[in-house]
């Protein structure tokens, strides 16, 4: 016989199950024993990376590796400043990498602080208190309000227990819990209440329950374990430059393999042949460009951190660019997780509360107008139960001691509330605090004589207060329980009966309300005479007068709206993923703009009926998940992974990790996110603001579009360097430029103004186009052709300059050193030209080229540095140069502006000729102004 589920036991089945007999406990032997067949109860770490392998990590990217094997190569050759100088760059690379890399992965040491570290057991009959890590499957275990519960429990006893779950399920307000076996085999997490899961909080009351499983058993340790086994995807930049990485390698190999058959073809030594082509490997490869990357993205970092969006992995910065689709949690991130009065139904009037969060501020509206409590008693009445009838807190604190806080916190004008108690009670508490009815002004008036504490089978909570004239009762709890104790209402300020109409007149306003996605609680109260005695819940909540209905929702953030919005115009799906009720989610999305019409939503159970292959096929379409556990998120983020969208998951409870981990980019919420959240993470919103977001899409659009830039930079000067040491060797020239020379240009002259290119300011329209895709090549929307024919006009303008040089004394040892000294100059001038090409992808023409000062700043820095090789004497020996007369400069600059005037005005005319088509020009331009 298949054994039950836990929740499906009762006490019987757990005491056979278990082996133990709940008033008893555990022996110190049965323990010791169960302990050591089931371990420790901690949650373990795995493999832990230590700080070398963590810099290590940092040199496995494709490119790193291929500069490795042209260090190696140099150094065979004897060009030893050559690999010194690659090195030095790979290292600076690597240090860049893990200064933001190295603390990446304490996960799991965050995930333990969650975990309780005592806990009262019931040993041999007696109450110890025991490390929580000592605990074992059938200890019984006693909680009160405050405790964190230290394993995975089935309930045996229950008093008022109401469990804080939102980090693990989701949910926005505490469960109450009970002891009751749940007959269904197949229940969501969040309504599994007859069982406390390791790391949640007790709110309220007091139980006692027994452990059934421990450690990495838990549903914290299926976390935990999740995040363990996830592994971070490759970042699309990674991606492309590994292609990159391969390409130029290909390259690199064929050319030497062409010039060293070509040479002995045409009867060239073998070695001297071999040695070109190891040159012309050099010139392949652009040696700078991880460093300028890795100097690109961190820079981006720096600009984030000022947008509120803290970066913990580098190459996730550009990968925010590419994001297709938001997962986000609703708890805390799209909503405040802070329970709100918003609308209130008294004597058939309903009414609006404006304010949210536990800040007092906002005003009760009747048909848009401020409703005067000094003439309203049935409204004054409410707000009266509710704060007394009440036992959470509000306190104002000060911003130093604001700063850390991650729950109940609400910032207006300057100052900060903090809740201590039950968000429901909490709303309640603020909403009388608005109109001025605060707890100390009632102190004076009221004393509190007997509290009949909440309890979810009652669903209502009552309390005695004591005044001049006698005793007031105050009730609140479940409309449609509260109503068959009413026997009169308070309407239009008298006390009339209750009636049959009346109470349906009540129970529409309570489901219109629900409706919304409103929890909506009943207020009632009866005066007591001075010396009455009230011995029992059922004596007191009898013949009571109702006042109105109370309706609260934990509000969406006021910013989220506009920045759904904006995603929508950049082509960027927003999904919402919750372990909340699939009512409130709805509604929630709703508001926000989320769910369009014809969206699908699902719930966890959905989930677990359809297969994988069934999800995809609905996942473009879906765009609320609610009762969902970590499983399930997870689930979810790889099915739209396998859809080809880059997707950005972001929450900020601990049933958040493992997804967040998972996603192509995973985004924590600073101040109400837990620490397991933020280490999982690679973004992290300081100010969690949703919108922060959007803000962190644009720059990581902005960056990518950046990197395009200098690699078109770079790389049309590669390719200028190839075919003019390619074709000189063809035409049995002497070599155009040294490998020292190309090493020079490759570093130091194109990495300056490479650099100034990853901070050039975006095309405006930016955030109006769809985002790239994830795989698409990085020379997609025509960058490999314009790399491939400025580079052309590069190379050959070099090689004519070369030539034309040479060709006045060609026989003379000087004049080889002068042409190439030529080559040189024109090939560095040529890309200081083309550089100011490269910020439009239209052409020169438009856009200001003094615009980017730093661009400006660092090409002037080329010159020098150039003319510094050419001028300084020390240098002339180790770069082969020569400096040269008026005729070589003209020769030179006039070689260097052809390619980029050429392409500049070749630019001008296709754009004219297809207006003049058309074609509409201004759309084309548009169209192809975004990198790929």
């Amino acid at each position: 016989m298949e054994q039950k589920a836990w929740h499906q036991m009762d006490a019987d089945d757990l005491q056979q199950v278990l082996n133990v007999k709940p008033e008893h406990g555990l022996t110190e032997d049965q323990a010791d024993e169960r302990r050591k067949q089931h371990g420790n109860n901690e949650l373990s770490e795995g493999k832990k990376i230590s700080l070398f392998a963590l810099f290590l990590n940092q040199f496995k990217d494709f490119m790193v590796l291929v500069l490795l094997g042209a260090t190696l190569v140099s150094g065979l050759l004897g060009e030893y400043l050559d690999s010194v100088t690659i090195i030095a760059i790979i290292l600076l690379n690597g240090v860049l990498g893990f200064v933001q890399e190295f603390r990446a992965e304490r996960s799991l040491r965050a995930l333990k602080q969650l975990s309780a570290p005592f806990a009262k057991v019931l040993r041999e009959g007696k109450v110890v208190s025991v490390p929580a890590k000592m605990l074992v499957p059938g200890d019984v275990v006693l909680l009160e309000s405050g405790d964190r519960v230290p394993a995975d429990l089935r309930w045996l006893e229950t008093s008022s227990c109401y469990i804080e779950e939102s980090a693990l399920t989701g949910e926005s307000v505490p469960v109450g819990k009970h002891s009751q076996t749940i007959s269904e085999s197949e229940v969501p997490l969040g309504d599994q209440k007859n069982l406390g899961f390791m790391g949640t909080m007790m709110t309220r009351g007091t139980a006692k329950g027994v452990v059934i499983r421990t450690g990495m058993e838990t549903e914290m340790g299926k976390i935990a374990d999740l995040i363990q086994n996830t592994d971070a995807q490759q970042t699309p930049l990674q991606h492309r430059l590994e292609q990159l990485g391969k390409l130029l390698i290909i390259l690199a190999l064929g050319l030497t393999v062409m010039v060293v058959v070509a040479g002995i073809l045409h009867g060239q030594p073998a070695v001297g042949m071999f040695l070109a082509g190891v040159s012309l490997a050099v010139a392949a490869i652009p040696e700078g460009l991880p460093a300028i990357v890795t100097v690109a993205l961190a820079l981006g970092v720096q600009r984030m951190i000022k947008r509120k969006a803290i970066v913990r992995k580098l190459p996730s910065v550009e990968t925010l660019g590419c994001a297709s689709v938001i997962c986000s949690d609703k708890t805390g991130t799209l909503t405040q997780n802070k329970m709100t009065v918003t609308r209130l139904w008294i004597s058939g009037r309903e009414m609006e509360v404006t304010g949210d969060g536990y800040a007092p501020t906002g005003q009760i509206l009747e048909k848009g107008k401020a409703v005067d409590i000094r003439n309203d008693q049935a409204l004054r009445r409410l707000l009266q139960i509710g704060s007394l009838c009440n036992n959470a807190e509000i306190h104002e604190i000060q911003p130093t001691e604001a700063k850390g806080k991650r729950k109940g916190k609400e910032e207006a004008e300057g100052t900060a509330w903090e809740l201590k108690g039950d968000p429901t009670e909490g709303a309640l508490v603020t909403l009388a605090s608005k109109m001025g009815v605060t707890r100390e002004s009632l102190t004076g008036l009221y004393k509190r004589d007997q509290e009949f504490p909440f309890d979810s089978e009652r669903k209502l909570m009552s309390v005695m207060v004591s005044h001049q004239g006698g005793k007031l009762l105050c009730t609140k709890g479940a409309p449609d329980v509260l109503l068959n104790q009413c026997t009169y209402i308070l309407w239009e300020g008298n006390v009339v009966p209750f009636t049959a109409t009346l109470k349906q007149k009540v129970l529409a306003a309570n489901e219109q309300m629900a409706s919304a996605a409103l929890r909506v609680l009943g207020t009632a109260y009866r005066d007591v005479r001075a010396h009455d005695a009230v011995n029992s819940e059922k004596e007191a909540e009898s013949q009571l007068i109702f006042v109105g209905l109370a309706g609260m929702i934990d509000p969406p953030r006021r910013e989220v709206r506009d920045a759904i919005s904006t995603c929508r115009r950049a082509g960027i799906k927003t999904v919402m993923i919750t372990g909340d009720h699939g009512t409130t989610a709805e509604a929630i999305a709703q508001q926000l703009g989320i769910m369009p019409r014809g969206g699908l939503a699902m719930t966890g159970q959905e989930l677990n009926r359809i297969d994988d292959d069934e999800l995809d096929a609905k996942v473009d379409n879906t765009y609320v998940y609610s009762r969902v556990s970590p499983e399930h998120k997870l689930r979810i983020v790889k099915s739209l992974q396998r859809k080809g969208h880059v997707v950005a998951m972001t929450g900020d409870g601990v049933n958040d990790a493992p997804a967040i981990k998972a996603a192509d980019i995973g985004i924590a919420m600073g101040i109400t996110g837990t620490d397991v959240t933020k280490e999982a993470s690679s973004l992290v919103l300081s100010d969690d603001n949703f919108s922060t977001i959007v803000a962190a899409i644009e720059e990581g659009r902005s960056i990518y579009e950046n990197i395009r830039k200098f690699i078109r930079y770079l790389l049309a000067s590669n390719v200028g360097e190839i075919l003019t040491m390619f074709f000189a060797m063809m035409l049995a020239l002497p070599m155009p430029l040294l490998p020292i020379q190309i090493l020079w240009v490759n570093l130091v002259t194109d990495g300056l103004p490479a650099m100034a290119l990853g901070v050039d300011q975006p095309e405006k329209d930016l955030m109006e186009h769809k985002p790239r895709g994830a795989r698409e090549n990085i020379f997609a929307r025509r960058l490999g052709w314009k790399i491939i024919s400025r580079g052309f006009l590069i190379g050959f303008c070099t090689l004519g300059a070369f030539w034309l040089t040479l060709k006045t004394d060609p026989g003379n040892a000087g004049q080889i050193a002068k042409a190439q000294s030529v080559a040189f100059a024109t090939l560095v001038l040529a890309q200081l030209i083309h550089v100011f090409d490269c910020r439009s992808s239209r052409s020169i023409f438009h856009r200001n080229p003094l615009q980017n000062k730093y661009l400006v700043l660092a090409v002037l820095s080329s010159v020098v540095l150039m003319l510094g090789v050419m001028y300084i004497e020390a240098l002339q020996p180790v770069f082969k140069t020569v400096p040269l007369g008026l005729r070589e400069w003209a020769i030179t600059i006039v070689a260097a502006g052809i390619p980029t005037f050429l392409m500049g005005v070749g630019s001008v005319w296709g754009g004219r000729r297809q207006k003049r088509k058309g074609g509409g020009g201004r759309f084309v331009a548009k169209s192809t102004n975004i990198s790929a």
